[in-house]
């Protein structure tokens, strides 16, 4: 299984990963921020992953709920940035996950991802496109 570096609580969903605290990993997972933590993302180990080319997943559920139009937008906006940076959202449970792993095995047996798959890009350079 892919090894991947978790940051805050684990996904209530499986994501196909194998969590580890300790380099050496593949890919980042957040499995969830906490307000603060999104509205000042400056997440070290985060932003190295990002800058060496890894994948990093933001588990969705995990994100904070407000009622605060203000402070929502806020959110929003810190969401789009991080979505700009390349993290790719993920709710885990409706959107299946497909790793660089998965991606060879499909490819070597002519499956196909299902629909709605998110794939890494890594999965998506090995199936050439294919979603």
């Amino acid at each position: 299984m892919t090894r991947a570096l978790l940051i805050g609580s684990e996904p209530g969903a499986p994501l196909g990963y194998e969590y580890v605290q300790t380099p050496p990993y593949d890919a980042v997972v957040i499995g969830s921020l906490s307000l603060g933590q999104l509205l000042r993302f400056r997440q070290e180990q985060v932003l190295s992953a990002l800058a060496e080319g890894k994948s990093v997943y933001l588990y969705t559920p995990g994100l904070p709920e407000v009622k605060n139009r203000t402070l929502a937008a806020a959110l929003a906006s810190a969401q789009r940035e991080l979505k700009s940076w390349g993290i790719i959202f993920t709710d885990g449970g409706r959107r299946r996950l497909v790793t660089a792993e998965e991606a060879r095995e499909m490819k070597r047996t002519g499956r196909t991802p299902g629909a709605g798959a998110v794939l890494t890009p890594l999965a998506k350079e090995i199936l050439g496109g294919m979603e």
